[in-house]
């Protein structure tokens, strides 16, 4: 029987934080950037003169604390009657109130903003035409979009064959892009990562997290799920280093469920290239590039024009046993938006109506 498993990075289902909307790359990175420190500084115990005035300096940037504002990229949600992190002074002004992370009950958030209805459906067409039995969901909102999607868009919309289990364990992005899985067979186990540390550090920047599914012939699959690092905002040292160390933990977890079936799948978007140090931890642990394959005679990347090593970031790897075992290996590309390199959906006419910037890679095995 043949089993088709994919990996597709989605760029979320129906919406999607507005920051990534932007197409000045420098702004959305500083954005970025801010969000994440102002995040972290609010975690602190105490906030000293310098905590205060690094999170009075981002929410005036920002323009965070106006509620009247429709372009503000995040807000501080605060339990209403609650203790507060901040009050606005007559004239605008911010006063932080709160001296440490114990001393008032909220958070800060992503605004997020709905996708272009076009851009929706050409997700569901990209899905639709890929047709996997097993589908790994990168970059989506939480497991009731992909229950939403699979009965709104893929069986009512496309009238596609849609999927009787998804399945999504929110992870540490606090902007909600998650990973998560469409499949037509039962999926029997879940083991998540979001705890796993190192140094006293998360590990996993959403998730690793393993699925059981179950085979037509009775037995077991184990897919480990990823999204690494991005490299889109940070320190480039540390994120390497960040990368390096989810590559590693992954390795570790391979290992482990290698133990308990000789059908293994490490798959998602690791954000890094194939000559980084990351993939080949990964490689030399005994995981085959689908790509790799002999069937395989695409262009050398999946995201953006994929005409070069450098636009590949996303993958299925193999256990030896699943690699043995592929018969075809190709990569969907008609959802991304690149006139000049080859031809899209006649639906995608822009790239405010592309499904996403990556192509959706996917391997048909004989199992």
């Amino acid at each position: 029987m043949t089993v088709r498993i994919a990996t597709f990075n989605a760029e979320n289902l129906f919406r999607r934080p507005r920051v990534f909307a932007l197409k000045d790359q420098a702004a959305r990175r500083e954005i970025l950037e801010d969000f994440a420190t102002l995040v972290s500084v609010l975690d602190h115990e105490t906030y000293t003169a310098g905590d205060k005035e690094t999170i009075t300096g981002i929410l005036e940037k920002h323009d965070v604390h106006n509620s009247q504002s429709r372009t503000r990229p995040f807000v501080v949600n605060e339990t209403r009657g609650g203790a507060k992190l901040f009050k606005v002074k007559r004239g605008g002004a911010i006063e932080i109130v709160a001296e440490g992370r114990p001393d008032w009950v909220g958070w800060a958030e992503m605004v997020r903003d709905d996708l272009n209805w076009e851009a929706v459906q050409n997700t569901g067409r990209l899905i639709a035409e890929v047709d996997a039995d097993i589908l790994l969901t990168v970059e989506v909102e939480d497991r009731l979009a992909l229950d939403r999607f699979n009965e709104q868009v893929l069986k009512d919309q496309m009238g596609a064959r849609h999927y009787p289990f998804n399945m999504l364990i929110d992870g540490n992005d606090s902007r909600g892009i998650d990973v998560g899985l469409f499949s037509r067979r039962p999926i029997n186990c879940i083991h998540s990562h979001i705890f796993d540390t190192a140094s006293g550090r998360t590990i996993f920047s959403r998730d690793c997290p393993e699925y059981e599914i179950e085979l037509p012939d009775g037995k077991a699959l184990w897919l480990l799920g990823n999204h690494f690092k991005s490299k889109g905002f940070g320190n480039a040292a540390e994120s390497a280093d960040k990368r390096k160390r989810q590559a590693e933990r992954v390795r570790t977890i391979y290992e482990a469920a290698l133990k308990r079936s000789a059908r293994v799948v490490v798959a998602g978007d690791l954000n890094d290239t194939p000559d980084s140090e990351p993939v080949e931890l990964l490689l030399s642990a005994g995981l085959q590039d689908a790509m790799s394959h002999s069937s395989y005679t695409g262009a050398p990347g999946t995201f953006g024009t994929g005409q070069s090593l450098k636009q590949k970031i996303d993958y299925l790897f193999f256990s030896p046993d699943l690699f043995d075992r592929v018969q075809a290996v190709d990569v969907e590309r008609r959802g991304i938006w690149a006139p000049h390199t080859f031809k899209s959906f006649e639906t995608v006419t822009s790239k405010a109506t592309q499904a996403s910037d990556h192509g959706a890679l996917f391997a048909d095995l004989e199992l």
